[in-house]
């Protein structure tokens, strides 16, 4: 994983408006890379305080780190007791449409 990439995950990630969420799929696919969500995890896995890293979610938007629930809550985020984001289709972001 090279710097690059790297730092356009970061870049997108930051874009993402607060109380909406989107997939690490759907980063990967923004930056060109459709098959690295799981690269993109392990980027957001080191990132920076000011990439809101709790608003990448996993597929179908399940929450896939439990110490971000909280963050998302006070973003007015609802998440089911399965970690699923409820609304998730209102709330989801796509880089694709957005940007």
């Amino acid at each position: 994983m090279n710097n690059l990439f790297i730092q356009q995950v970061y870049e997108i990630t930051r874009l993402i408006p607060k109380g909406r969420v989107t997939t690490y799929g759907s980063i990967a696919k923004a930056i060109g890379y459709p098959n690295h969500s799981r690269h993109v995890g392990k980027a957001m896995g080191g990132c920076p305080k000011d990439v809101p890293a709790h608003r990448v979610v996993g597929a179908g938007g399940r929450l896939s780190v439990s110490s971000f629930r909280e963050r998302l809550e006070k973003e007015n985020v609802t998440i089911q007791d399965s970690g699923m984001i409820r609304d998730f289709k209102k709330l989801y972001w796509d880089p694709l449409q957005e940007l």
